[in-house]
């Protein structure tokens, strides 16, 4: 037999350098995240702390039921009834006309495009949509809807004007989700004899269904927001009109701009409360879309 010699087992000085090389790695790149995440979010709270902070005193009962109609800037009281009806009349349209041309559209290019001239032509276009700056969608709908065909300053001209930024944002975010899909899904619904819009109809969106109300409710807040091309296409009145096919409509944004730009004490604490509420809204549009999202999964999934 020949013998076989064992060297005695002699733990590896360089393997304990290695482990001990990675965890401090490890810890260090952990400080930076942490830190990073920290400095994100105190501007953050910063921000809310002080709307909240101003604002909270005048959000009372009178705020959500009178409008600033008969009022100056200098006259304690009145409301943002007339804004908060103008904005969710004219983001609701915004999004019933934004959200499923946005969709068919992120549909097409992920499921149906493949890489074709159209769809290389539509992703351009989208791209080029993103860049385009608030005001700058405002002056296309002033000339064309207002100045071209002659209609009147409304909240649904504004609503156009949102609808063109609302896009690209949602058909991005709409695309990202569904490339997320697992094509294991498609090909076993194909492999069943199901025809491709039914597997993206009943396969393909309820999976990727989430991601895109998350995309929606983030263009939602953005479009909500915005001052610019509301300015120009809604006027400005402090009555209440809710009708937003005629007449010039209020808005949160334009009554923050309004109540702002005046210098006595009223008018900036009607801005803070304004600039809370409209927080408040967004806030809870995402809680309700999350809920909905949450409660609404499909078969077999997680």
């Amino acid at each position: 037999m020949t013998a076989v010699s064992k060297a005695p087992y002699k733990k590896g000085s360089q393997l304990t350098s290695v482990s001990t090389g990675r965890k401090v790695k490890d810890r260090l790149v952990q400080v930076l995240v942490y830190g990073a995440f920290a400095l994100a979010v105190i501007p953050l709270l910063s921000v809310l702390w002080t709307v909240i902070s101003n604002g909270l005193a005048r959000l009372d009962g009178t705020f959500f039921s009178f409008s600033m109609n008969g009022l100056s800037g200098r006259d304690a009281g009145g409301g943002a009834y007339h804004a908060i009806i103008g904005t969710l009349e004219q983001v609701a349209i915004t999004s019933v006309i934004a959200v499923p041309i946005a969709v068919l559209t992120a549909i097409y290019l992920v499921e149906y495009g493949n890489g074709s001239r159209l769809a290389r032509t539509i992703s351009f276009f989208v791209d080029v949509m993103t860049g385009i700056p608030s005001i700058v969608a405002g002056l296309f709908v002033l000339a064309l809807w207002l100045l071209t065909f002659g209609f009147e300053f409304s909240g649904f001209a504004g609503a156009l004007a949102l609808t063109i930024l609302m896009i690209p944002t949602v058909v991005r975010a709409t695309e990202e989700m569904l490339k997320l899909v697992p094509n294991d899904l498609r090909e076993a619904s194909y492999a069943l004899g199901v025809p491709r819009w039914r597997t993206v109809c009943f396969v393909v969106l309820p999976t990727a269904l989430t991601g895109i109300i998350t995309g929606v409710m983030l263009a939602v807040a953005r479009v909500m927001g915005e001052t610019a091309p509301l300015l120009l296409t809604i006027f400005f009145t402090k009555a209440i009109n809710t009708n937003p096919f005629e007449g010039p409509q209020g808005s949160l944004p334009t009554f923050i701009w309004e109540q702002a730009a005046d210098p006595n004490q009223n008018s900036i604490d009607r801005a803070w409360a304004g600039a809370l509420v409209l927080i408040l809204i967004i806030m809870l549009l995402n809680l309700g879309a999350r809920l909905i999202a949450r409660l609404y999964r499909p078969a077999g999934g997680r």
